[in-house]
């Protein structure tokens, strides 16, 4: 595996790392939100997204621990690998917008 793929996978998971934290945060203000308006606990939809993102980190960590770098060594599962390292947090994103539009979309209503 060259080194230039490792830098590459390290700033992936950097990225993923960032994103889950960003829905965890979301999770936490949106909980706020929840208590003071008395809406429905969607908020837990945030922390769902976030362990489905975190998911893809844990895969990914595994890719480059295995150091499976060739498409040909996962020509077996690649369908699953793919879906494992960016279906899921792709999954978890798009979950995590759903719930931050159904929480916070009054903002963008607000006219004067």
């Amino acid at each position: 595996m060259s080194s230039a793929s490792v830098a590459f996978g390290v700033f992936a998971l950097a990225g993923l790392l960032s994103m889950s934290l960003a829905l965890i945060v979301m999770g936490i203000l949106s909980r706020r939100l929840g208590q003071v308006t008395r809406a429905r606990p969607f908020y837990r939809g945030f922390y769902l997204a976030a362990a489905m993102v975190f998911a893809g980190v844990i895969f990914r960590v595994i890719h480059l621990i295995n150091g499976v770098a060739e498409v040909a060594d996962l020509s077996q599962n690649t369908t699953m690998w793919v879906l494992l390292t960016n279906g899921m947090p792709a999954l978890g994103l798009t979950l995590g917008l759903v719930v931050a539009w159904r929480y916070w979309s009054w903002l963008l209503a607000e006219r004067d």
